[in-house]
């Protein structure tokens, strides 16, 4: 029998969780402090960047999806629907017309226009701005405006996945000419506007009443900066916080909160990704043999089981299961310490004096799940004697060192949205695609899957995108530049006062268009 090693600060946790529903009775209620008009959600950290032409944590892409809008946007099942652009034609595979809604005005009145859209774009793809998203845009050629609400994109050669690429959280419109202050006041069209920001405390939005589509039904919405996931539950225990955030709390917390009566739980299957990403220019990592090891001697079924409460799914791929182009039927890492030691002997890595082939450093952010998932690793590897230091550091400086390549191992999450597109595998696989030209941040190269990536981008045919997409996946698996670790589900913990909390694939924050306070 195994006995799966938990934490003890995994531990303090879950005995501080246990005792949220019996030594707190004392604590404020949630009628205490409720703003009517004003909802507050609890953030683990500071967007890093509110320029959406910029951003790609997490917070920074979620705000934006409520600051800004796409020029299309997708549904719940993922399908593409008109935003800016209320319609939008395909003349040829290197062409794109759309048709932009007439009257939208930025929030700061000024109309938006083609020329707005041409900005964006052109100030991503020509360079005047350091941002990982111009990869996506290095096939355009050429962006038209013939008139204020046409916009037409010429493409250099055919790229199946550019709708997706204009679609709201993927990329924002801003007004023409905006510079560098956007990123700290931001200007855009969605649904709410930017109010203001203290660093490392907060983020404040209110309703946009002359949005194009749904007005929100709250006024306000207030984002504090809570770190520590113990202090989240805290602040919703006594009721001075509305909404926990999703996937914030630990499933030891999320249990203890569902007992309380002023609280209630939303919970579906999500999709957003957790691995573990390697180095490669790492002369240890370079090592196939020593990647596929590291995913052999991570023991996920228990770590699900036992940390997360099976509040998730193994993962093989960075696209989840319910993608069209999902392939299963790839290389598997169940967990197997006896082929783990074999590929490290293999490789030339033996067991010194002390039992210990090697050391290693993995960087966290210092959110509290990532540094406990941290601990757990270090506990499984050591059993396969590979000695992993752990460094957790705070959210700016996490994603410094990661688009530095400052680094032998992170482990971080692709958010749902983002790896509902196959182009997530041209994004972070690519060898062209390094930053600040994307996600490529580990720096793999192969040529043979370079090659593959150009194929699927430019195939139009979907049934043949997918066969190509195929053998990304079975060539990926046995390369192993991460450790595909779990699918999380999306858990949200909200006051009773809140309505109409539905979250949509990926956990981001576009829910909050609909709800309501009572």
């Amino acid at each position: 029998m195994r006995f799966f090693f938990v934490p003890c600060s995994a531990l303090l946790t879950l005995s501080t969780a246990i005792l949220l529903a019996t030594s707190l009775a004392g604590c404020r209620t949630h009628g205490d402090s409720a703003q009517p008009d004003t909802l507050t959600f609890l953030i683990e950290s500071m967007p890093t960047n509110l320029d959406p032409r910029i951003g790609t944590d997490a917070q920074s892409e979620d705000l934006d999806g409520l600051i800004f809008d796409g020029l299309l946007q997708r549904d719940a099942q993922m399908n593409l629907v008109p935003d800016l652009a209320e319609s939008w034609q395909i003349p040829d595979p290197r062409t794109y017309v759309f048709h932009l809604r007439q009257g939208v005005k930025f929030h700061d009145g000024r109309p938006l226009t083609s020329t707005d859209v041409k900005f964006t774009l052109d100030s991503i793809r020509q360079g005047s701005l350091q941002t990982p998203k111009r990869g996506a845009f290095r096939l355009v050629d050429s962006v038209e405006t013939p008139d204020d609400s046409t916009v037409i994109v010429h493409l250099r050669e055919p790229y199946s996945s550019f709708l997706y690429n204009v679609t709201r959280l993927a990329i924002g419109i801003v007004p023409r000419g905006s510079g560098a202050a956007l990123a700290s006041d931001p200007v855009g069209s969605g649904p709410f506007r930017f109010v203001g920001m203290t660093e490392d405390e907060d983020v404040v939005l209110e309703r946009n009443p002359n949005y194009f589509g749904k007005v929100p039904k709250i006024g306000r919405v207030r984002f504090r900066v809570v770190p520590q996931a113990i202090v989240r539950a805290l602040e919703l225990r006594k009721g001075t916080a509305d909404i926990g955030g999703v996937n914030s709390l630990t499933p030891d917390m999320v249990t203890a909160l569902a007992n309380q009566p002023r609280l209630r739980v939303e919970e579906s299957p999500g999709t957003q990704l957790a691995y573990v990403a390697f180095n490669f220019d790492d002369p240890v990592l370079s090592h196939r043999e020593v990647r596929q090891a590291l995913a052999y001697a991570t023991d996920r079924a228990s770590i699900i089981r036992y940390l997360l409460r099976g509040k998730a799914r193994p993962a093989n791929s960075l696209l989840p299961p319910n993608n069209w182009a999902y392939d299963g039927n790839v290389k598997q890492y169940p967990y197997d310490a006896a082929e783990a030691e074999r590929l490290l002997d293999a490789a030339g890595f033996r067991r010194g004096p002390d039992g210990i082939r090697f050391h290693l450093t993995l960087k966290t952010s210092n959110e509290e799940s990532a540094r406990l998932l941290g601990e757990v690793l270090a506990s499984q590897w050591k059993r396969v004697g590979v000695a992993l230091d752990l460094r957790s550091l705070e959210t700016a400086t996490f994603y410094s060192d990661i688009s530095r390549g400052t680094f032998q191992l992170y482990t971080l999450r692709w958010t749902g949205y983002t790896n509902q597109d196959p182009d997530i595998f041209d994004y972070v696989y690519n060898s062209k695609r390094i930053p600040p030209l994307g996600a490529n941040r580990g720096h793999y190269h192969n040529p043979q899957l370079d090659d593959l990536l150009d194929r699927q981008r430019v195939e139009m045919d979907r049934d043949k995108r997918k066969a190509i997409l195929s053998e990304i996946q079975k060539l990926v698996a046995e390369d192993e530049p991460y450790i595909n670790l779990w699918y999380i589900d999306d858990v949200c913990v909200y006051q009773a006062r809140v309505a109409g909390i539905v979250i949509p694939p990926g956990g981001n924050y576009t829910f909050l268009d609909t709800v309501e306070l009572k």
